[in-house]
């Protein structure tokens, strides 16, 4: 047997004892009192549930919905796409550009050192005619001697025009001027060149126009200003190079 000192035995119950303050106390029960604290608990959390549900079917559970309300009892604001998509705002995806067709750069001088532009189309009694530039714009002369070659003429989608056959020389188009012929020539930096396409007016448009320099050359897309009213069977003559005055 033990012995207890009255003084330990004193501090002890008075630890034991609970401290008086202005708040209410509520006896927990031993953890080892399963049932009892089961039965705390679905009293609790069942009326919390069913407040939460209520309030939710009305218009959303706790303050913030509240306070949405107040600000917009209308019901105007768009939500915030940062915050995830709104399942009545109906996305349009943007249209895809109908032109894929790869062209020639509007301004600048592409890696050969050549650019070749295409002028507006002028018409004269069924006769068409359009204007092609060949400019040095890199750092070393070129040599010119014969005709463009011109490659395809291709529609709005970029696919050829069935039946359009490109010449050298004008004999072939009708009312078409005459070919001054080739003569060899130096296009020094900066120098231009022009060569003019000659067709018969037709009912099928080409909107662009593959050509290079000189046949054997890599070939550049440009697209006609105006276009050429060419299709589907018709003749493309072309003049040869001359220097620009």
């Amino acid at each position: 047997m033990i012995a207890t000192s009255p003084e330990r035995v004193g501090t002890a119950a008075a630890a034991e004892r609970p401290r008086r303050t202005g708040a209410s106390t509520v006896a927990v029960p031993p953890c080892g009192d399963r049932s009892r604290t089961a039965g705390i608990r679905a009293k609790w959390v069942r009326p919390v549930v069913l407040a939460c549900l209520v309030a939710t079917v009305t218009g959303g559970c706790g303050l913030p919905a509240e306070l949405d309300r107040e600000r917009d009892p209308g019901r105007t604001h768009v939500p915030d796409r940062a915050s995830g998509p709104d399942p009545l705002v109906i996305e349009v995806p943007e249209p895809e550009p109908s032109n894929s067709v790869p062209v020639q750069q509007g301004r600048g001088c592409p890696p050969s050192g050549l650019r070749l532009d295409i002028g507006p189309v002028d018409a004269a009694m069924g006769l068409r005619g359009t204007t092609l530039t060949l400019t040095d714009c890199g750092e070393r002369p070129y040599k010119v001697n014969g005709y463009p070659a011109i490659a395809q003429v291709l529609d709005e989608e970029g696919a050829p025009i069935a039946g359009v056959h490109s010449v050298v020389g004008t004999d072939k188009v009708p009312m078409a001027p005459a070919d001054p012929g080739p003569e060899p020539f130096t296009l020094n930096p900066g120098d231009s060149a022009h060569a003019v396409l000659y067709w018969r007016m037709a009912a099928e448009p080409g909107v662009y126009v593959r050509v290079a320099p000189q046949k054997g050359q890599e070939a550049v897309t440009l697209r006609v200003p105006d276009h050429l009213d060419i299709g589907p069977e018709n003749t493309l003559g072309t003049t040869a190079w001359v220097p620009a005055s």
